[in-house]
């Protein structure tokens, strides 16, 4: 069986996001969406469990069903390769949205693979309409009242717009 996890903050969730991890479920018989605390990104806009309760309705929202029972849901914290190890996985799965992630994303694979030999990341290229998706971005437009629901699930619209952050 090959796992795959796909570890990232998701804070929120983006069509990105959603993007990645369909297409990857379709490659890999599991993947594992590896929800964790970025000590390198400013605090989070919603807790952990927040944001996994988010995605699990945003996979709901868009995911085909068929794919949608290979997608499980977890937080971890520490380093990606001992989360992998612990579910059995041998894959990463990472997006590239521009060149500028592939340089920070090429070093994380090497040093993961430094450490994990036998766990190796697999990279897919986020689709057109969405590369230009960061979390960053729809939190800073939603702050200002800005309509974020082209980019993100109306799962986390419906929570932006509950939280005073916008729409």
């Amino acid at each position: 069986m090959k796992v795959a996890v796909y570890p990232g903050s998701f804070d929120p969730i983006t069509f990105g996001h959603l993007d990645v991890v369909s297409r990857a479920a379709a490659m890999f018989d599991r993947v594992i969406l590896g929800v964790l605390v970025n000590p390198h990104k400013s605090s989070p806009a919603s807790s952990l469990q927040d944001r996994v309760t988010v995605i699990r309705e945003a996979l709901d929202e868009t995911c085909p069903h068929d794919l949608r029972g290979r997608i499980e849901v977890e937080t971890f914290d520490g380093l990606t390769v001992d989360f992998c190890r612990k579910r059995d996985a041998t894959f990463i799965v990472r997006g590239l949205r521009a060149i500028s992630d592939f340089e920070s994303e090429l070093q994380m694979a090497h040093t993961n693979r430094k450490l994990a030999p036998e766990v190796d990341t697999v990279f897919f290229m986020t689709a057109l309409e969405h590369s230009y998706l960061s979390s960053s971005l729809v939190k800073e437009i939603a702050a200002f009242g800005g309509d974020v629901r082209q980019m993100v699930p109306e799962a986390v619209a419906r929570r932006l717009s509950t939280d005073g952050r916008g729409l």
